[in-house]
């Protein structure tokens, strides 16, 4: 049994709908930094990222530098952040133009040595800044001290002032966000007052830029947004899900009463039973937490459930009263039956189901 009947479709004109939908909340001068890491969420970052910068975007970005590289070596020019570079990538970083964030003494000290080695100056950084996420970046009361460095050293240049919203799509945390608003702004006119307006600044992601356009500043960073979810339905109901998993059936048996269904025997029918095996397994993405009655796919119209336990290349569906054959197309997600219907009781989060979708499935582009 191969995946080859497995594929996930990528539909670029969700996309190109998805990044309509993002602009128009904005106002027309905001720039926006369009999120391509992790494969740009499950699907194929290159693709993503070319037709990204033929829609407009301003900036890209990637978690690691090594994301970056891809992105050059495949024929983007646009500026690229990264998110989490590491001292050991310093030279890939300025040889391929990615732009880091910095986040820690560690990183800058160890940045303006390295280009101090190559009497490189001027060299752009977007400094992080931590308002409440508590993950990475400068505190407040540390910006004296950076500010020391940069003007010390005079090996990099302040392009960019960022820091990440921990809840923006959160109603109950209202609050909390615009605690963290306040703080960016704080560190915002800080460095104004030391370097005048200079850089660019960027707060909001994806429910920032639905939620609170007071945080809208220079550019916004659209991530999970592009790819058709949100963190909330209100949301949700804006966007189309770019990637579609979909699959075949490779058999159907009858089981009897009494009988079970993979391993462990974690699914006994109760009755006459009818059960479709899938060629996708954990390997493909479908983690063994799904198993068991845990989500459910689309086949036919009609909704079936996971039964037993997701095996490494296979899972298998109840899909008694359903009609169905072998070979017959199966939706584990997408535009018609989002990830977010998929997992039937919100065991996750939808960006965690798409990126998790392995490169051993095909990838499908739909223009």
């Amino acid at each position: 049994m191969t995946t080859k009947e497995t594929r996930l479709i990528i539909d670029l004109k969700a996309l190109a709908e998805n990044y309509k939908t993002v602009k128009s909340q904005l106002k027309p001068e905001t720039q926006i930094m369009g999120v391509v890491k992790a494969f740009a969420y499950g699907t194929d970052s290159e693709i993503i990222a070319h037709k990204l910068v033929d829609y407009g975007v301003d900036y890209l970005a990637v978690a690691y530098t090594e994301e970056g590289v891809r992105l050059r070596n495949s024929g983007i020019q646009t500026p690229i952040l990264v998110f989490y570079p590491q001292i050991e990538e310093l030279s890939n970083l300025i040889d391929y133009r990615l732009t880091p964030s910095v986040y820690s003494f560690n990183f800058l000290i160890g940045l303006n040595k390295h280009l101090n080695e190559l009497e490189t100056i001027d060299f752009p950084i977007h400094l992080k800044i931590n308002t409440g996420l508590n993950r990475l970046g400068f505190d407040l009361d540390e910006l004296d001290e950076i500010y020391e460095e940069i003007q010390t050293n005079k090996r990099v240049k302040l392009s960019g002032l960022f820091s990440h919203l921990a809840a923006s799509g959160t109603a109950s945390q209202a609050d909390f966000t615009k605690q963290q608003i306040e703080k960016f702004q704080k560190a915002r006119q800080f460095f104004i007052h030391k370097f005048g307006e200079t850089f660019i600044s960027h707060l909001c992601n994806s429910s920032g830029i639905f939620n609170y356009p007071e945080a809208e500043f220079d550019m916004v960073r659209a991530g999970i947004a592009l790819y058709g979810y949100g963190n909330n339905e209100v949301e949700n109901a804006q966007l189309i899900p770019v990637s579609n998993l979909k699959t075949v059936i490779a058999q159907l048996r009858t089981i009897q009463k009494g009988e079970s269904v993979g391993y462990e025997r974690m699914f006994k029918a109760e009755k006459e039973a009818k059960i479709a095996t899938l060629p996708l397994g954990y390997t493909d993405g479908i983690a063994r937490q799904f198993g068991n009655g845990k989500a459910e796919v689309l086949l036919n119209g009609h909704k079936a459930l996971i039964v037993g336990n997701v095996c490494m290349d296979t899972l298998m569906l109840d899909v008694t009263g359903i009609d169905c054959k072998e070979g017959d197309d199966v939706t584990i997600f997408g535009k018609e039956h989002s990830a977010v219907a998929f997992d039937k009781f919100h065991q996750t989060i939808p960006y965690e189901i798409i990126t998790r979708i392995s490169q051993r499935v095909t990838r499908v582009i739909e223009f």
